[in-house]
């Protein structure tokens, strides 16, 4: 993977974003929304995505490779089972869940713009050159699993 694609690691993607929304819900407060129990549904889809991320890198360490997306030749294996056979990404889709709880907890319909920028720096800056990567070192094998397994959900 070409080390220059990552420009941002995920988890600190996932903190600039978080605060983006912030600021974007105290700018245009006009498009503030609430619903009975906002903040309970906000809190369990933002504990949703914790657990769905954190059952992927259960799933990593359980067959000893690495997480850290900045050193890809590192990669042990394969990882097809537990959640990542619903998912090629379930930590990069349990940060989506997180910071769609993060929305609806701040109530306001302008902050949710920065999801749609979330994924498209993701597709473009993680994903795409981790595929890449997979391929590589994969072959076959990852081309079966990528076939049969969608990117996100």
């Amino acid at each position: 993977m070409n080390q220059l694609e990552l420009k941002i690691p995920p988890v600190a993607l996932l903190l600039i974003i978080a605060l983006m929304m912030w600021g974007i819900a105290e700018l245009f407060m006009s498009f503030s929304f609430s619903f009975f129990a906002s903040s309970f549904v906000a809190l369990i889809i933002a504990f949703l995505g914790v657990v769905f991320a954190l059952l992927g890198v259960y799933q990593f360490r359980k067959q000893g490779t690495t997480v850290d997306p900045r050193i890809p030749e590192k990669s042990a294996s394969l990882v097809t089972s537990g959640v990542y056979q619903f998912s090629r990404n379930p930590m990069y889709v349990g940060m989506l869940l997180m910071l769609v709880g993060w929305g609806i907890y701040l109530g306001n319909i302008a902050s949710f713009i920065m999801l749609p920028v979330f994924i498209l720096y993701m597709n473009r800056f993680q994903i795409m050159p981790e595929e890449t990567f997979m391929a590589e070192k994969f072959g076959s094998a990852y081309q079966q699993y990528k076939k049969s397994v969608r990117r996100w959900l």
